[in-house]
């Protein structure tokens, strides 16, 4: 199952009793479910036709399914079929082209071809489905990642403090957790230097309200380096959950965060079902952003993505289509426990960056942080568990990846060559 952390995440974190996190569980994994369950009642017909322009029409509807899986209700894009070539050489630089939902279709091709062969007991469906794989990845793995990056690196640090979330607050233990976050930043924190610090790294301190936060990232700054961390920013009525970046002279930049977690830091129709709030009386109360902000260092501009949001396909490639250079996502991933959920998360932050063919710096409260490559592939990782610093330096890109310019091609073409296909069977003739 790809979502047991969802239990832990509600019994531990959000105070939900047993029984009714067990039943979110169940609610979730029938709501996904049933994308497969439609995907084996539309594609049933295209099955049993047997030919090959319906037999290619399955991949193409079951990525029709998983982008309206990304759209409806809020979205849910997690763990598609693409993240299960994550280590075939080739499939990740080839997102760059088709996107993680270009490679989700080619997965599908082999056990279809295969299945396919088995029926028919006979060879050609399973070679035929191979062979367009066959012949895109080593394309992928060859030429797909675009002309190398140029100019001077930009020298970075992530900083991983190992901060788990309690589900009791201590004042006490809270603040070494805190003074362990800058301790682990003040050697690290060199001239020229940006230091990226997971989201939630200082809570429950928010800045500019908390003296101490204010005065630490001072010190920072007089050591020469910026710092680029999470917190709530209060604007008005409204709250936002932010990444700022503060310059070693003071200099604030902010983005604010635009997808928003249900029920995480938002409570959907509270206004029309009351009872939803004292369910999820755990949950944040923030707004979202309407607009999309980066953040300049140095020759760089960065698109962040908090959380959550980095498994957005198109909304990644926004910023980098609003003119990011590089990427950066923070994450507390210490709500997901013992699970395979940080590496699940990982997965999409490896796709978003080879989709773009951009340097992304993933900061992880308790791992996994990494210094992801243009191509996808992990530069330098510090693993769950673990606390330390990683060399993040990144290089600046402006091109834009044929996948970046227009996200929305392949998904598209894949729902209307469904669509004919089952058009097709449905006006041939009776016999």
């Amino acid at each position: 199952m790809a979502i047991p952390w969802i239990v832990p995440t509600l019994t531990t974190h959000g105070q939900i009793e047993g029984w009714l996190a067990g039943l979110a569980l169940l609610l979730l994994a029938s709501y996904l479910g049933a994308y497969v369950a439609l995907f084996a009642l539309l594609g049933a017909r295209l099955w049993r036709a047997g030919d090959a322009l319906s037999l290619a029409a399955l991949p193409a509807l079951w990525v029709a399914l998983e982008w309206l899986r990304a759209h409806l209700i809020t979205g849910f894009p997690w763990s598609p079929a693409a993240h299960a070539w994550i280590d075939l050489p080739g499939a990740l630089p080839l997102a760059a082209w088709i996107g993680a939902y270009g490679v989700s279709a080619l997965v599908l091709l082999p056990p279809l071809g295969l299945a396919r062969a088995l029926v028919a007991r006979r060879a050609t469906p399973w070679a035929l489905a191979l062979l367009l794989p066959a012949a895109l990845l080593p394309i992928g793995a060859r030429w797909a990642s675009g002309a190398p990056a140029r100019g001077l690196p930009v020298p970075a640090t992530i900083v991983q403090p190992n901060t788990p979330n309690r589900p009791f607050f201590d004042a006490a233990v809270n603040e070494r957790d805190y003074r362990r976050l800058i301790e682990l930043s003040t050697p690290a924190c060199r001239p020229g230097t940006l230091l990226l610090w997971p989201e939630s790294a200082a809570w429950p301190r928010a800045f500019p309200r908390y003296p101490g936060l204010v005065a630490d990232l001072a010190a920072l700054g007089e050591r020469g380096c910026g710092v680029l961390f999470n917190s709530p920013w209060e604007e008005g009525a409204k709250t936002y959950n932010s990444v700022l970046l503060r310059a070693p002279g003071g200099e604030m930049a902010r983005a604010d965060k635009r997808h928003l977690v249900p029920f995480g830091e938002y409570v959907p129709l509270r206004s029309l079902f009351p009872f939803l709030g004292t369910l999820a009386r755990m949950s944040g109360d923030f707004s979202a952003a309407d607009s999309i902000a980066l953040l300049d260092w140095r020759s760089a501009r960065l698109g962040a993505a908090v959380c959550y949001e980095v498994v957005f396909p198109a909304e990644v490639a926004e910023l980098v289509r609003a003119g990011a250079t590089a990427l950066v996502t923070v994450t507390n991933d210490a709500w997901y426990g013992d699970t395979a959920a940080p590496w699940q998360h990982l997965r999409a932050a490896q796709f978003r960056a080879a989709e773009s063919r951009r340097w992304l710096l993933r900061a992880a409260i308790t791992g996994i942080s990494a210094r992801i490559a243009p191509d996808g592939e992990i530069w330098g990782a510090v693993g769950v568990g673990e606390q330390g610093t990683l060399d993040a330096s990144f290089q600046p890109r402006t091109d834009l990846s044929p996948y970046t310019r227009a996200p929305w091609l392949v998904p598209l073409l894949c729902t209307l060559f469904a669509a004919a296909a089952r058009l097709r069977l449905a006006l041939r003739p009776a016999g």
